[in-house]
């Protein structure tokens, strides 16, 4: 009989997570698909798809600023606020565009923390 212990090599266990992660994922692609084919652009059904989805980026998000992890957690909450706040209206001002708003956030945030590490080495 075959198990999970009978194989030794280093590299089977992220073989294991990788096809059990595709075929557990996999199939609600498939399905959303199908279905989402047959939706129309303005229905109940995708607007509440694209509501929760909405709401999750944002709790992430929230996340990440409130309580970042790694390296982002030595910049201060308020240079991540007002970062992402002119990121966000720099977004608006430009017409929707993304890249715009990823690169003022993370720009001013570069800068603050370069800012606040200097302002602490100098006293």
């Amino acid at each position: 009989m075959i198990s999970y212990q009978s194989f030794e090599a280093w590299w089977w266990p992220y073989v294991f997570i990788a096809i059990a992660g595709w075929l557990a994922t996999d199939i609600w692609r498939w399905l959303g698909v199908l279905v989402g084919n047959r939706l129309k652009q303005d229905s109940a059904a995708l607007t509440w798809v694209r509501s929760v989805a909405t709401a999750l980026l944002a709790a992430v998000i929230a996340k990440l600023i409130l309580y970042p992890v790694g390296e982002l957690r030595n910049v201060p909450v308020e240079v991540r606020l007002v970062a992402v706040s002119v990121g966000f209206a720099a977004f608006l001002i430009f017409g929707k565009r993304i890249w715009v708003g990823i690169a003022v956030a993370l720009g001013l945030l570069v800068a603050g923390q370069f800012l606040t590490s200097a302002l602490i080495a100098a006293g």
